[in-house]
């Protein structure tokens, strides 16, 4: 019979908390077993513990002053008890590690190829010549178009995508048995994503690898594993073939993380509102050849090139597109935080100039966007200051309501941003564009860093709140089935431009332009036999080609 490639048993991680002794529970007794050439996808919300049962496979825990109880075997090496020499070895050796952020694990000052030749010195005895060939080697397997030239370029002149490759290039390099990926797809747009997927399962089959992935979405690991190992709260709850947890839970908490995944096919979209919900009212906003450059004349940067849309009152757009196509550009122009190079954005056939009250945004990141030296009841008041409210019980009244209609704890007005979770500061995000008695919201990107079940709070949430106060939403997102569950319209951007507008139902069930076919095909999907067939058909489809550094906009 053969030895299992990983082998946990049992295993407790405690970190310590506070200086007097006292630690918190991570991870709570749990076990699996990975065989050689096999795929185990670890699911789970953030503090699930996920992220911590990864790292204990390499050792990483080791000097941080975490409690380890259990045993854990990587490749017949008993991980908790080697010695230094020996784990050394095991790291990039036996088992090798690609982390969620590439700009974070890879050192900004050096070239891309002298770190996988490094990392490839480290672990065999060769010369820098042949290393330096290695990583070529390995940047080539992995995608990177022209390999000897980019291993000199450094991180900041790759793109997302592509620096995620060179993550997996580096551990690639020493030939390891196992892959450990920890949430890897999570910051890319959704075609990087599915290349990556596609990258990996191709490494599976050409090298027989083993493969641990660490994720939040359940998706990716329908497209990526074998078998499925569902935590929460540092427990497993569920284990078992992939296609058999996703079809047939048998674990409460499953049912309810499957059931707040969106659908591209639209199941479960209660929160969409408009034409299929409520009934939309006359054009609050117009933007009419919206152009906006950066840089000056001669080397400007166009990130929207001349964008034309209506939005009416109680309806919900969703702009879809992939970062540097220019949907956040667009959507500070149409609240007016950028002033369009040419074009006008009208409201109620009125031009609107500076940032008026009745447009407001709900940002992507609440932690940038929240003053950490501020309660978040100061944060919320700031509109009703900027519109001339100066009296303190008027003003803390009305934030007491905004808090509640949000969901929120009034009697939390003092509190700061750090006390609150990802998604409470998405809530008072939101509270804080309610405050001016808006009549639209722009929401960019604001749930791409939350869990599936906050997401689904956070959108129905939005939904609640447009059909009690009839608003118009703007909500701009890279994820296509978020926005197809939220969306009444929805109109695709590519560099600049929309190539493709209509109803939900239209731009995802009859796509007309092939960037939007690549972006649905590249969607994951929830069924194992499904997820296959898309990633034949992406092959199909043109891949219309990754750009080596995209322009923020």
């Amino acid at each position: 019979m053969t030895e299992p490639l990983v082998e946990v048993t049992d295993l407790v991680v405690d970190f310590p908390v506070g200086g007097a002794g006292e630690y918190v529970r991570a991870v709570d007794g749990v076990s699996f077993t990975l065989e050689p050439g096999r795929a185990l996808g670890i699911v789970g919300e953030s503090g699930s513990g996920k992220s911590t049962v990864a790292a204990a496979l390499l050792g990483l825990h080791r000097g941080t002053g975490a409690h380890l109880d259990g045993t854990v075997r990587v490749g017949g090496t008993d991980v908790t008890a080697a010695p230094p020499a020996e784990l050394r070895r095991l790291r990039g050796g036996t088992a090798a590690m690609v982390f969620q952020d590439p700009l974070s694990s890879l050192d900004p000052y050096y070239a891309i190829g002298d770190q996988i030749a490094e990392v490839h010195r480290i672990h065999a005895d060769v010369s820098r010549r042949a290393a330096r060939a290695r990583a070529v080697e390995v940047l080539d397997r992995v995608g990177i178009p022209d390999a000897a030239r980019r291993a000199r370029l450094r991180p900041h002149e790759f793109s997302g995508g592509m620096r995620q490759r060179a993550l997996i290039a580096m551990a690639l390099a020493c030939e390891p048995r196992l892959l450990i990926a920890d949430e890897p797809t999570t910051a890319l747009d959704v075609t990087v994503q599915a290349q990556i997927l596609d990258l990996l399962h191709g490494l599976r089959e050409e090298r027989g690898l083993g493969l641990l992935l660490v994720t939040h979405d359940v998706g990716v690991a329908a497209e990526s594993v074998d078998e499925l190992l569902v935590m929460r709260d540092g427990t497993a709850v569920e284990r078992g073939p992939v296609a058999e947890v996703l079809a047939s839970p048998r674990h409460a908490y499953t049912t309810a993380l499957l059931a707040a995944v969106p659908r591209l096919d639209g199941v479960a979209a209660a929160t969409r509102t408009g034409p299929e919900g409520a009934v939309v009212g006359s054009a609050v906003l117009e933007a009419d050849g919206l152009r906006r450059e950066f840089g000056r004349r001669g080397r400007a940067v166009t990130a929207v090139g001349g964008v034309s849309l209506t939005v009416r009152a109680g309806e919900t757009l969703g702009i879809v597109g992939e970062s540097g196509s220019g949907k956040s550009t667009l959507g500070r122009m149409l609240v007016g935080l950028l002033a369009p190079t040419t074009g006008r954005v009208r409201h109620e056939g009125r031009d609107v100039t500076g940032s008026p009250a009745g447009a407001q945004m709900v940002f992507q990141d609440p932690v940038s966007s929240l003053n950490p030296r501020r309660s978040i009841g100061e944060s919320i008041a700031d509109p009703l200051r900027a519109a001339g409210e100066r009296d303190e019980k008027t003003i803390r009244a009305r934030v007491g309501e905004l808090l509640d209609r949000v969901g929120l704890d009034p009697a939390h007005h003092d509190r700061y941003p750090h006390e609150f979770s990802g998604g409470q500061r998405q809530r008072v995000g939101i509270a804080r564009a309610l405050a001016p008695d808006p009549w639209l919201i722009v929401c960019d990107e604001p749930v791409s860093a939350l869990d599936v079940t906050t997401q689904a709070q956070v959108t129905s949430l939005l939904a609640e709140l447009q059909r009690d106060l009839g608003l118009a939403l703007v909500f701009i997102a890279h994820d296509l089935a978020v926005v197809r569950q939220v969306s009444d319209r929805v109109a695709v951007m590519r560099d600049g431009l929309i190539v493709e507008e209509g109803t939900a139902a239209e731009v995802y069930d009859r796509p007309q332009h092939p960037y939007t076919r690549q972006l649905l095909a590249a969607v994951p999907s929830l069924d194992p036999a499904r997820a296959a067939e898309r990633r034949a058909a992406r092959r199909a489809v043109p891949d219309l080609g990754e750009q080596p550094a995209p322009a923020r906009v």
